[in-house]
C-alpha cells in the first residue's frame, strides 16, 4: 500500500504508473470499491446486532418470559438507540445511547473502513471518497430496514434517525479506517500545519487524563458505597445467567457514568431524572433505580469541601499533561530553534481548545431520556458550561507548562 501511495498523481488525480515486472509488492485491486464498502458495511452491521441480540437471548432466558423473537427484537432495538435513534413507547422514550456499546460499534467501523480500504486498494481521493460514502450509506441503509423490521405497535424507532445517526457514526469511524489504511490519514498529517499537527495528540492525552481521574474518583466512591451495591444486587436477585446481562448493561453504561463524573469535577454536575441535580455544591436526586452502577451517587444533601477542589485541579492537571506533549513535539522538531516561548503556549492553548470541545460533544451524547416520568431527562444540562470551565482550566496548565519547558530548554551553541 505504501508503494501504491508514493506512486506519482497517486491522491492528486494524474495518472497511475503501471507496475511492471520488476515490482512483485505492488498491489493489486481485488474488489470494487462499492462492492468492498457494502461488505465491509455489511460486517460491521451483522456484528453488532449480533452482539446485542445475544445478550438479549441471554437475558430472556434469564427472565423466562416472553418470545425468542421479542428477545431478538429487543436486541436490536438497543443497537438502534447506540446510534442515538431513541425509541419511543406508549409511556416516554430512550433517547439515551449507551456509549460503551456505541464505542465497540464504533471500533467495528473502523475496522469495516480499514477492511474496504485494504480489499479495494483504493488510494486516489475520488476512491477513498466513494469508499466512505458506500460505507456510511449501506450502514445507514441497514440501520433504516432494521428499524422498520423492529418496530411494532408498542415500541417504534424512527427510521430517518436511524439512519442519520449510523450513517453518522459510519462517516466519522468508517471513514477514519478508510484514511488511515489507505495512507491518506499520514498525508493529511503531513500537510496539516505543525503547531495544530500537535496539538491534536496533547488534545487527546488531556481528555483521557481528565477521564482517568474522572474514572479514579468514581472508583474510589464506589468502593466507600459498596454496601449499596451489595444491597442492590441481593434486591436484584438476578441469578447466574441475569448477572452476565446486568454486567454488560453496566459496561455499556459506564462511559456515560465516567462523562457524569466529568461534568460533577467540573462544576455543574448533572442530572438523574426531571429536577434532580447531582453535584458539589449539592445532591438533590431522591429514589434511583436499583443499578449498581448508580451506587456511587451520593446521598441528598451537602457534599464534602474537598470535592470543589477538583474543579481547579483536575483542568490545571490535564492542561500540564498537555503542555508536555506539546513541548515534547515541539523541541523534537527540525524548526524549534525559531520557536520562542509564546509560540508553544499558544500551542498549548489550542491543545485545550481541541480537548474542550471533544469534551463537549461526548458530554452532550452522554445525555437523553431514559424512560416515562421522572426518568425522561437525564445527563448533563450544563455540558456547555462544565466544557468551558475545562478548557479555561485547560488552557492555564497547558500554556504555562508549554512556556516553562521551552524557555528552559538547551540553547544552540552559535
Amino acid at each position: 500500500m505504501t508503494d501504491m501511495l508514493s506512486r506519482p498523481g497517486a491522491r492528486d488525480g494524474g495518472p497511475h504508473q503501471a507496475p511492471g515486472p520488476a515490482d512483485p509488492e505492488v498491489a493489486v485491486p481485488t474488489k470494487p470499491v462499492v462492492l468492498s464498502a457494502v461488505i465491509g458495511a455489511g460486517a460491521c452491521l451483522l456484528t453488532g446486532l449480533l452482539a446485542c441480540a445475544a445478550v438479549a437471548v441471554v437475558g430472556w432466558l434469564a427472565a423466562s418470559f416472553g418470545g425468542a423473537s421479542g428477545a431478538v427484537r429487543a436486541g436490536a432495538t438497543v443497537w438502534l438507540i447506540a446510534h442515538k435513534a431513541g425509541a419511543t413507547f406508549g409511556g416516554g422514550s430512550i433517547t439515551i445511547a449507551p456509549l460503551g456499546l456505541t464505542l465497540f460499534l464504533a471500533w467495528c467501523l473502523y475496522r469495516g473502513g480499514r477492511f474496504t480500504a485494504r480489499v479495494s486498494g483504493a488510494d486516489r481521493t475520488k476512491e477513498l471518497v466513494l469508499a466512505s460514502s458506500v460505507l456510511a450509506v449501506s450502514y445507514g441503509l441497514g440501520a433504516l430496514i432494521i428499524a422498520l423490521l423492529t418496530s411494532n405497535g408498542s415500541v417504534k424507532v424512527s427510521p430517518l434517525s436511524a439512519f442519520l445517526g449510523a450513517a453518522s457514526l459510519a462517516i466519522v469511524a468508517g471513514t477514519t479506517g478508510v484514511l488511515v489504511e489507505s495512507g491518506a490519514a499520514q498525508d493529511i498529517a503531513d500537510a496539516t500545519p505543525a503547531g495544530l499537527r500537535d496539538a491534536v495528540p496533547a488534545a487527546a492525552a488531556a481528555v483521557l487524563t481528565v477521564v482517568a481521574v474522572a474514572s479514579l474518583v468514581y472508583a474510589v466512591i464506589l468502593v466507600l458505597h459498596f454496601s449499596r451495591v451489595t444491597s442492590m444486587l441481593e434486591l436484584l436477585d438476578a441469578g447466574v445467567v441475569g448477572s452476565v446481562v446486568l454486567f454488560a448493561i453496566c459496561l455499556m453504561l459506564l462511559p456515560n457514568v465516567l462523562l457524569y463524573v466529568v461534568s460533577f469535577i467540573a462544576g455543574p454536575g448533572f442530572q438523574l431524572g426531571v429536577g434532580t441535580s447531582i453535584a458539589p455544591t449539592g445532591v438533590d436526586v431522591g429514589n434511583l433505580p436499583a443499578l449498581p452502577l448508580l451506587a456511587a451517587v451520593p446521598a441528598d444533601g451537602a457534599t464534602p469541601s474537598y470535592l470543589l477542589a477538583l474543579t481547579a485541579l483536575v483542568p490545571l492537571v490535564a492542561g500540564a499533561v498537555a503542555g508536555l506533549v506539546v513541548a515534547r513535539r515541539g523541541i523534537a522538531a527540525e524548526d524549534s530553534d525559531a520557536l520562542g516561548w509564546d509560540a508553544f503556549a499558544l500551542r498549548g492553548g489550542m491543545a485545550a481548545l481541541v480537548a474542550g470541545l471533544a469534551l463537549l460533544v461526548l458530554m452532550v451524547l452522554a445525555g437523553g431520556a431514559a424512560g416515562p416520568g421522572r426518568m425522561a431527562e437525564v445527563g448533563i444540562p450544563g455540558a456547555l458550561p462544565a466544557a468551558g470551565v475545562l478548557a479555561a482550566g485547560m488552557a492555564i496548565g497547558a500554556a504555562v507548562t508549554a512556556a516553562l519547558v521551552a524557555a528552559r530548554r538547551p540553547q544552540p551553541i552559535p
